[in-house]
Protein backbone atom coordinates (compact mmCIF):
# COMPACT_ATOMS: atom_id res chain seq x y z
CA UNK A 1 0.00 0.00 0.00
CA UNK A 2 1.22 3.80 -0.89
CA UNK A 3 1.55 5.98 2.25
CA UNK A 4 -0.77 9.03 2.71
CA UNK A 5 0.92 12.50 1.90
CA UNK A 6 0.67 13.92 5.25
CA UNK A 7 -1.56 17.45 5.07
CA UNK A 8 -2.93 20.08 7.26
CA UNK A 9 -6.42 21.45 7.17
CA UNK A 10 -8.19 24.25 9.54
CA UNK A 11 -10.51 26.93 8.98
CA UNK A 12 -12.35 29.42 11.01
CA UNK A 13 -15.84 30.49 10.74
CA UNK A 14 -16.82 34.23 9.33
CA UNK A 15 -19.05 34.53 11.95
CA UNK A 16 -17.90 37.89 13.16
CA UNK A 17 -14.65 40.32 13.87
CA UNK A 18 -11.59 37.60 14.49
CA UNK A 19 -9.83 38.61 17.95
CA UNK A 20 -6.42 38.04 19.78
CA UNK A 21 -8.27 34.71 21.09
CA UNK A 22 -8.37 33.55 17.38
CA UNK A 23 -4.87 34.90 16.88
CA UNK A 24 -3.18 33.39 19.42
CA UNK A 25 -4.76 29.86 19.95
CA UNK A 26 -4.99 29.34 16.05
CA UNK A 27 -3.94 31.71 12.91
CA UNK A 28 -0.49 32.20 14.40
CA UNK A 29 0.10 28.53 15.15
CA UNK A 30 -0.78 28.44 11.69
CA UNK A 31 1.60 30.52 10.31
CA UNK A 32 4.10 28.20 11.98
CA UNK A 33 2.68 24.94 10.50
CA UNK A 34 3.62 26.16 6.85
CA UNK A 35 7.34 25.68 7.35
CA UNK A 36 6.75 21.75 7.98
CA UNK A 37 3.55 20.79 5.52
CA UNK A 38 1.43 21.41 3.36
CA UNK A 39 -1.61 23.39 4.47
CA UNK A 40 -5.15 24.04 3.47
CA UNK A 41 -6.85 27.22 5.11
CA UNK A 42 -10.65 27.31 5.08
CA UNK A 43 -12.87 30.32 5.63
CA UNK A 44 -16.22 27.56 7.00
CA UNK A 45 -18.95 29.58 5.47
CA UNK A 46 -21.19 26.82 5.13
CA UNK A 47 -20.57 26.19 9.04
CA UNK A 48 -21.95 29.89 9.80
CA UNK A 49 -25.25 29.44 8.12
CA UNK A 50 -26.20 26.99 10.50
CA UNK A 51 -27.94 30.05 12.15
CA UNK A 52 -28.99 32.97 10.23
CA UNK A 53 -26.73 35.23 8.87
CA UNK A 54 -27.36 38.64 7.11
CA UNK A 55 -26.05 38.00 3.91
CA UNK A 56 -24.03 41.30 3.04
CA UNK A 57 -22.41 40.62 7.03
CA UNK A 58 -21.94 37.17 5.58
CA UNK A 59 -20.14 38.21 2.48
CA UNK A 60 -18.22 41.03 4.63
CA UNK A 61 -17.05 38.33 7.35
CA UNK A 62 -15.89 36.32 5.41
CA UNK A 63 -13.25 38.69 3.24
CA UNK A 64 -11.90 39.37 6.65
CA UNK A 65 -11.14 36.57 7.72
CA UNK A 66 -9.46 35.56 4.76
CA UNK A 67 -7.71 39.18 5.28
CA UNK A 68 -6.91 38.07 8.60
CA UNK A 69 -5.04 34.82 7.48
CA UNK A 70 -3.37 36.63 4.57
CA UNK A 71 -1.98 39.40 7.22
CA UNK A 72 -1.09 37.27 9.83
CA UNK A 73 1.03 35.48 7.53
CA UNK A 74 -0.45 32.53 5.72
CA UNK A 75 1.12 32.39 2.10
CA UNK A 76 -1.42 31.76 -0.06
CA UNK A 77 0.90 30.84 -3.13
CA UNK A 78 2.74 27.94 -1.39
CA UNK A 79 -0.55 26.78 0.65
CA UNK A 80 -4.08 26.93 -0.02
CA UNK A 81 -6.46 29.57 1.07
CA UNK A 82 -10.21 29.55 0.14
CA UNK A 83 -13.66 29.89 1.31
CA UNK A 84 -15.61 26.66 1.82
CA UNK A 85 -18.65 27.28 -0.10
CA UNK A 86 -16.61 27.56 -3.29
CA UNK A 87 -16.18 23.53 -3.35
CA UNK A 88 -19.13 22.03 -3.32
CA UNK A 89 -17.56 18.96 -2.36
CA UNK A 90 -17.56 19.55 1.04
CA UNK A 91 -21.37 19.36 1.23
CA UNK A 92 -21.75 16.48 -1.26
CA UNK A 93 -18.96 14.31 1.02
CA UNK A 94 -21.07 15.53 4.07
CA UNK A 95 -23.90 13.66 2.72
CA UNK A 96 -22.04 10.58 2.15
CA UNK A 97 -20.95 10.85 5.55
CA UNK A 98 -24.45 11.75 7.21
CA UNK A 99 -25.33 8.10 5.59
CA UNK A 100 -22.59 6.60 7.61
CA UNK A 101 -22.61 8.60 11.04
CA UNK A 102 -24.81 7.00 13.50
CA UNK A 103 -27.52 8.79 15.05
CA UNK A 104 -25.97 7.57 18.86
CA UNK A 105 -22.27 9.78 17.73
CA UNK A 106 -24.01 12.79 17.01
CA UNK A 107 -26.37 12.98 19.99
CA UNK A 108 -22.83 12.61 21.78
CA UNK A 109 -21.99 15.74 20.51
CA UNK A 110 -22.24 18.31 23.51
CA UNK A 111 -21.26 21.18 20.97
CA UNK A 112 -25.35 21.02 19.55
CA UNK A 113 -26.73 20.76 23.16
CA UNK A 114 -24.72 23.71 24.13
CA UNK A 115 -25.72 26.24 20.96
CA UNK A 116 -29.20 24.48 20.76
CA UNK A 117 -30.05 25.58 24.31
CA UNK A 118 -33.68 24.01 25.79
CA UNK A 119 -35.23 24.21 22.70
CA UNK A 120 -33.49 22.12 20.50
CA UNK A 121 -36.59 21.30 18.04
CA UNK A 122 -36.03 25.13 16.61
CA UNK A 123 -32.36 24.92 16.06
CA UNK A 124 -31.54 24.05 12.52
CA UNK A 125 -30.88 20.19 11.11
CA UNK A 126 -27.80 21.90 9.95
CA UNK A 127 -26.64 22.64 13.40
CA UNK A 128 -27.68 18.91 14.52
CA UNK A 129 -25.45 17.33 11.70
CA UNK A 130 -22.10 19.74 11.64
CA UNK A 131 -20.02 17.93 12.89
CA UNK A 132 -20.38 15.52 9.65
CA UNK A 133 -19.87 18.63 7.85
CA UNK A 134 -16.39 19.08 9.82
CA UNK A 135 -15.83 15.76 9.39
CA UNK A 136 -15.96 15.83 4.99
CA UNK A 137 -14.05 19.61 5.28
CA UNK A 138 -11.12 17.51 6.83
CA UNK A 139 -11.41 13.98 4.80
CA UNK A 140 -12.07 15.64 1.74
CA UNK A 141 -8.23 16.55 1.26
CA UNK A 142 -7.57 13.15 3.21
CA UNK A 143 -5.96 15.44 5.78
CA UNK A 144 -3.41 13.92 8.18
CA UNK A 145 -3.21 16.61 10.88
CA UNK A 146 -5.88 19.49 12.48
CA UNK A 147 -4.51 22.30 14.97
CA UNK A 148 -7.29 22.11 16.96
CA UNK A 149 -8.36 23.41 20.43
CA UNK A 150 -10.26 21.76 23.54
CA UNK A 151 -13.46 22.79 22.07
CA UNK A 152 -13.37 20.69 19.27
CA UNK A 153 -10.98 17.49 19.91
CA UNK A 154 -14.96 16.00 20.40
CA UNK A 155 -15.35 16.71 16.56
CA UNK A 156 -11.99 15.54 15.53
CA UNK A 157 -13.05 11.82 17.74
CA UNK A 158 -16.11 11.84 15.23
CA UNK A 159 -14.13 12.35 12.33
CA UNK A 160 -12.09 9.31 13.21
CA UNK A 161 -15.24 7.42 13.62
CA UNK A 162 -16.98 7.73 10.27
CA UNK A 163 -12.99 7.55 8.68
CA UNK A 164 -12.68 3.63 10.88
CA UNK A 165 -16.44 2.84 10.01
CA UNK A 166 -15.86 3.82 6.40
CA UNK A 167 -12.35 2.23 5.82
CA UNK A 168 -14.26 -0.76 7.88
CA UNK A 169 -17.81 -1.29 5.92
CA UNK A 170 -15.60 -1.14 2.44
CA UNK A 171 -12.68 -2.59 2.88
CA UNK A 172 -12.87 -5.22 0.16
CA UNK A 173 -13.85 -2.75 -1.89
CA UNK A 174 -11.00 -0.25 -1.18
CA UNK A 175 -8.30 -3.01 -1.54
CA UNK A 176 -10.08 -4.32 -4.84
CA UNK A 177 -9.85 -0.75 -6.68
CA UNK A 178 -6.73 -0.53 -5.22
CA UNK A 179 -7.38 2.45 -3.63
CA UNK A 180 -6.18 1.46 0.26
CA UNK A 181 -3.21 3.69 1.35
CA UNK A 182 -1.37 2.49 4.71
CA UNK A 183 -0.24 5.76 7.39
CA UNK A 184 1.70 5.30 11.16
CA UNK A 185 -0.24 7.09 13.33
CA UNK A 186 1.70 7.11 16.28
CA UNK A 187 2.56 3.28 17.26
CA UNK A 188 -0.83 2.35 14.73
CA UNK A 189 -0.73 1.47 11.40
CA UNK A 190 -3.81 2.41 9.84
CA UNK A 191 -4.77 0.99 6.61
CA UNK A 192 -7.87 2.11 4.64
CA UNK A 193 -8.99 4.92 2.17
CA UNK A 194 -9.51 7.45 4.73
CA UNK A 195 -6.77 8.44 7.26
CA UNK A 196 -7.59 8.56 10.94
CA UNK A 197 -6.75 12.49 11.15
CA UNK A 198 -4.37 13.26 14.25
CA UNK A 199 -4.99 16.41 16.26
CA UNK A 200 -1.74 18.22 16.25
CA UNK A 201 -1.42 19.98 19.66
CA UNK A 202 1.89 22.25 19.72
CA UNK A 203 2.76 23.09 23.29
CA UNK A 204 -0.06 24.40 26.02
CA UNK A 205 -2.78 26.42 23.90
CA UNK A 206 -3.11 29.77 24.35
CA UNK A 207 -6.14 30.28 26.30
CA UNK A 208 -7.27 34.06 26.32
CA UNK A 209 -9.72 35.31 28.13
CA UNK A 210 -12.45 37.99 27.96
CA UNK A 211 -10.49 41.87 29.36
CA UNK A 212 -13.76 42.70 31.45
CA UNK A 213 -13.75 39.05 33.29
CA UNK A 214 -11.39 36.33 33.45
CA UNK A 215 -13.82 33.80 33.68
CA UNK A 216 -15.26 33.85 30.23
CA UNK A 217 -13.55 33.29 26.86
CA UNK A 218 -12.71 36.44 24.78
CA UNK A 219 -15.92 36.02 22.23
CA UNK A 220 -16.94 38.28 19.05
CA UNK A 221 -20.62 37.48 20.60
CA UNK A 222 -19.88 39.73 23.79
CA UNK A 223 -21.57 42.78 23.60
CA UNK A 224 -19.05 44.90 24.95
CA UNK A 225 -16.39 45.68 22.65
CA UNK A 226 -13.84 46.65 25.29
CA UNK A 227 -13.85 42.94 26.28
CA UNK A 228 -12.16 41.85 23.13
CA UNK A 229 -9.12 43.12 21.01
CA UNK A 230 -10.30 42.51 17.47
CA UNK A 231 -7.36 42.11 14.76
CA UNK A 232 -9.17 45.10 13.23
CA UNK A 233 -8.32 47.58 16.34
CA UNK A 234 -5.88 50.40 15.61
CA UNK A 235 -3.01 50.95 17.94
CA UNK A 236 -4.99 53.24 20.04
CA UNK A 237 -8.04 51.06 20.32
CA UNK A 238 -5.56 48.15 21.31
CA UNK A 239 -4.23 50.25 23.69
CA UNK A 240 -6.94 51.74 25.66
CA UNK A 241 -8.81 48.49 25.74
CA UNK A 242 -5.23 46.96 27.37
CA UNK A 243 -5.43 50.41 30.07
CA UNK A 244 -9.02 49.49 30.93
CA UNK A 245 -8.67 45.71 30.93
CA UNK A 246 -10.14 44.92 34.65
CA UNK A 247 -7.33 43.82 37.31
CA UNK A 248 -7.26 44.14 40.98
CA UNK A 249 -5.45 45.86 43.53
CA UNK A 250 -2.80 43.68 44.46
CA UNK A 251 0.54 43.53 42.87
CA UNK A 252 1.86 40.88 40.64
CA UNK A 253 2.95 38.18 42.08
CA UNK A 254 6.80 36.79 41.62
CA UNK A 255 5.69 33.26 40.92
CA UNK A 256 2.57 31.73 39.09
CA UNK A 257 1.60 30.27 42.04
CA UNK A 258 0.26 33.76 43.11
CA UNK A 259 -2.20 34.12 39.78
CA UNK A 260 -4.41 31.10 41.53
CA UNK A 261 -7.62 32.94 42.13
CA UNK A 262 -6.97 36.00 40.18
CA UNK A 263 -8.07 35.24 36.69
CA UNK A 264 -7.79 39.06 35.27
CA UNK A 265 -4.19 38.98 36.48
CA UNK A 266 -3.42 36.01 35.50
CA UNK A 267 -5.53 36.31 32.13
CA UNK A 268 -3.06 39.57 31.65
CA UNK A 269 0.23 37.88 32.35
CA UNK A 270 -0.77 35.11 29.88
CA UNK A 271 -1.56 37.72 26.89
CA UNK A 272 1.86 39.65 27.81
CA UNK A 273 3.46 35.97 27.38
CA UNK A 274 2.05 34.76 24.54
CA UNK A 275 2.49 37.89 22.83
CA UNK A 276 6.43 38.01 24.04
CA UNK A 277 6.80 34.05 23.52
CA UNK A 278 7.96 33.89 26.98
CA UNK A 279 6.74 31.42 29.79
CA UNK A 280 4.42 33.11 32.59
CA UNK A 281 6.91 32.14 35.06
CA UNK A 282 9.42 34.13 33.35
CA UNK A 283 7.29 37.26 33.00
CA UNK A 284 6.77 36.89 36.52
CA UNK A 285 10.27 37.08 37.78
CA UNK A 286 10.51 40.38 35.64
CA UNK A 287 7.30 41.73 36.67
CA UNK A 288 6.69 40.08 39.99
CA UNK A 289 5.97 43.07 42.80
CA UNK A 290 4.73 45.69 40.05
CA UNK A 291 1.25 47.41 39.73
CA UNK A 292 -0.75 46.90 37.21
CA UNK A 293 -0.52 50.90 36.91
CA UNK A 294 2.86 49.64 35.78
CA UNK A 295 2.78 46.55 34.01
CA UNK A 296 -0.45 47.41 31.52
CA UNK A 297 1.63 49.93 29.49
CA UNK A 298 4.14 47.06 29.02
CA UNK A 299 1.28 45.03 27.81
CA UNK A 300 -0.03 47.83 25.70
CA UNK A 301 3.08 48.80 23.91
CA UNK A 302 3.97 44.76 23.08
CA UNK A 303 0.29 44.43 22.22
CA UNK A 304 0.60 46.85 19.66
CA UNK A 305 4.08 46.28 18.31
CA UNK A 306 2.47 43.00 17.37
CA UNK A 307 -1.17 43.72 16.44
CA UNK A 308 -0.82 46.54 14.65
CA UNK A 309 1.11 46.10 11.69
CA UNK A 310 -1.33 42.78 11.74
CA UNK A 311 -4.78 45.42 11.61
CA UNK A 312 -3.14 47.73 9.18
CA UNK A 313 -2.60 44.90 6.61
CA UNK A 314 -5.78 43.26 6.93
CA UNK A 315 -7.12 46.85 6.14
CA UNK A 316 -4.88 47.17 3.06
CA UNK A 317 -6.63 43.85 2.27
CA UNK A 318 -10.34 45.13 2.73
CA UNK A 319 -9.83 48.26 0.93
CA UNK A 320 -9.36 45.74 -2.49
CA UNK A 321 -12.33 42.74 -1.92
CA UNK A 322 -12.03 42.38 -5.33
CA UNK A 323 -8.19 41.38 -4.82
CA UNK A 324 -9.25 39.14 -1.44
CA UNK A 325 -11.85 37.28 -3.98
CA UNK A 326 -9.77 36.44 -6.74
CA UNK A 327 -7.19 35.11 -4.29
CA UNK A 328 -10.44 32.58 -2.02
CA UNK A 329 -11.18 31.71 -5.98
CA UNK A 330 -7.40 30.89 -6.91
CA UNK A 331 -7.28 28.78 -3.71
CA UNK A 332 -10.68 27.09 -4.00
CA UNK A 333 -9.75 26.09 -7.69
CA UNK A 334 -6.87 24.14 -6.49
CA UNK A 335 -8.79 22.85 -3.48
CA UNK A 336 -11.33 21.39 -5.78
CA UNK A 337 -8.44 19.53 -7.87
CA UNK A 338 -7.89 17.63 -4.26
CA UNK A 339 -11.34 17.27 -3.21
CA UNK A 340 -13.27 16.37 -6.25
CA UNK A 341 -10.70 13.16 -6.79
CA UNK A 342 -11.47 12.24 -3.40
CA UNK A 343 -14.91 12.43 -4.05
CA UNK A 344 -15.08 10.65 -7.23
CA UNK A 345 -12.69 8.12 -5.12
CA UNK A 346 -15.30 7.88 -2.34
CA UNK A 347 -18.04 7.47 -4.85
CA UNK A 348 -16.94 4.42 -7.02
CA UNK A 349 -16.05 2.62 -3.51
CA UNK A 350 -19.33 2.74 -2.41
CA UNK A 351 -21.17 2.08 -5.81
CA UNK A 352 -22.62 5.32 -7.07
CA UNK A 353 -21.80 5.44 -10.91
CA UNK A 354 -20.44 8.52 -11.51
CA UNK A 355 -18.55 7.99 -15.04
Amino acid sequence: MAEFTQRIFSGVQPSGNLHLGNYLGAVRRWVKLQDDYPCIFCVVDLHAITVYQDPEALEHATREVAAAYLAAGIDPQQHIVFNQSRVPEHAELAWLFNCIVRLGWLNRMTQFKDKAGKDKEAASAGLYVYPTLMAADILAYRATHVPVGDDQKQHLELTRDIAAKFNHDYADRIAAKGLGVTMQMGEETVEGYFPLTEPLIDGPATRVMSLRDGSKKMSKSDPSDLSRINLTDDADQIAKKIRKAKTDPDALPSEVAGLAGRAEADNLVGIFAALAGRAKADVLAEYGGRQFSEFKPVVADLAVAVLAPISAEMRRYLADPAGIDAILRDGAERARAIASQTIAETKSIMGLLDQ
